[in-house]
């Protein structure tokens, strides 16, 4: 019997057991910094409650893929080795995550990095290779399974991770709802979990649990609407990622090369170092005065927002064309006399719903149901169930900001486009 190392009180989970091996993961110093990685990158200006950490949401990932694996374990769909190999992948699937979470990838994507990669690169190369290779496991092949691409364990197990059923998913949708206090997440995570089957090498679910699978659809859906796409949430979070891409220069944060300082950045001391830089340039100049308006809660104005039911308009241009944006803010700069820099285009990039550990969006789902004949496998294309049919995809969301001072002039200019 599996020895516990440590037990640990989680308001979502209530306690979770690890063992020695994930223990000494916990307890690392590199696996440590996820405490100082909030969650939801800039939401606890609109939710205060949303303080939250990569931490412990990375730590109920792995509760909650240690419940999956207990279910196929005794399905006899995997091993007991397969079951550590799935919690430490859990457990490691958010190491990667530089400052502000998701924002920071805003910076390295010139670079085409994301915090996948650095998640790889860090479980590979750094004292985390140590403790598994300690312990009997390959780095190499755990890393591709924490961000969901591994080709040496069967594809379920990605799914598990990374996919639209995954325990990343439900994890998070349980913590962001419980602690910005919003109810929309609410999900019967469990009986999804014990619906959990595998048929075709991909994971599948039982259709006695459609019901709980179409309420986890229902609550990522609304949590983007009420939490992650927030107006003022986006707007705090605009401000953050300019004043990263500003001072980038000056500061390196983009140079995840050298690891040691790649894992001492953090929410706070990220905006401490831009706001302490000198004034050399109008970049570093603009990027402080963007973070310590972030830090004073001085945000950002919203003067027009609009939810897009076709692209075949003017606005459908704005938001689907990088290049009509860019020609479009130095046309709104022109007209209003307000330089461009201080007016920001918006638009949700990020799909509203679950998608597959292939990263692609959710098009059918492995229905698995049993009688006294046997098993009967179908293939239920999402569109089919019937709540998934008006969300499924993109959430398609067009917001425009200014600074306080020019809200006046940014909004008549923006009438003229819409007459």
């Amino acid at each position: 019997m599996e020895t516990n190392a440590a037990e640990i009180r989680d308001p979502v989970h209530g306690y979770i057991y690890a063992n020695e091996l994930e223990r000494e993961i916990i307890d690392n110093s590199i696996f440590q910094r996820l405490r100082r990685i909030k969650q939801l990158g800039c939401a606890h200006l609109t939710y205060p409650g949303a303080h939250h950490t990569r931490f412990e949401h990375s730590i109920g990932t792995m509760y909650l893929a240690d419940c999956s694996a207990n279910h196929l374990l005794n399905n006899g769909l995997i091993d007991n080795d397969q079951k550590q190999i799935i919690k430490i992948a859990a457990l490691l699937h958010d190491v990667g995550h530089g400052p502000f979470s998701h924002l920071f990838e805003e910076v390295l994507d010139a670079q085409d990095i994301t915090h996948e990669n650095i998640t790889t690169k860090i479980i590979r190369e750094t004292e985390i290779n140590d403790i598994l290779s300690k312990h009997g496991f390959d780095a190499l092949n755990i890393s591709d399974l924490a961000v969901g691409t591994s080709k040496h364990y069967p594809l379920f197990m990605n799914d598990l991770i990374a996919g639209f059923l995954s325990v990343d998913t439900m994890d998070y949708l349980l913590r962001d709802s419980y602690f910005s206090g919003v109810e929309y997440g609410k999900v019967d995570v469990h009986r999804i979990i014990n619906c959990y089957d595998v048929e075709n090498n991909q994971l599948c679910i039982d259709k006695a649990g459609l019901y709980a699978l179409e309420s986890l659809i229902i609550a990522r859906y609304e949590m983007f609407r009420a939490v992650y796409f927030h107006r003022t949430v986006r707007a705090a979070a605009i401000m953050v990622i300019n004043s990263m891409i500003l001072s980038d220069e000056a500061i390196g944060l983009s140079k995840i090369d050298n690891l040691k300082s790649f894992l001492s950045l953090s929410d706070e001391n990220v905006i401490e170092k831009i706001i302490d830089l000198k004034p050399s340039n109008s970049n570093v100049k603009y990027a402080r005065e963007l973070a310590s308006n972030y830090k004073n809660r001085n945000m950002l104005k919203l003067i027009f927002e609009q939810i897009l039911t076709s692209t075949d308009s003017f606005i459908g241009n704005v938001y689907s064309e990088k290049k009509f944006r860019s020609e479009f803010i130095s046309e709104l700069s022109s007209k209003s006399n307000v330089p461009e820099e201080f007016i920001f285009v918006d638009v949700s990039s990020t799909s509203s719903v679950p998608t597959k550990s292939t990263q692609d969006l959710l098009d059918e789902i492995i229905i698995v149901s049993k009688d006294f004949n046997g098993k009967h496998v179908e293939t239920l294309e999402a569109l089919e169930l019937p709540i998934a049919k008006s969300i499924l995809g993109y959430m398609d969301i067009l917001r425009i900001y200014t600074v306080s001072n020019y809200q006046e002039p940014v909004k008549n200019a923006l009438n003229s486009f819409l007459v």
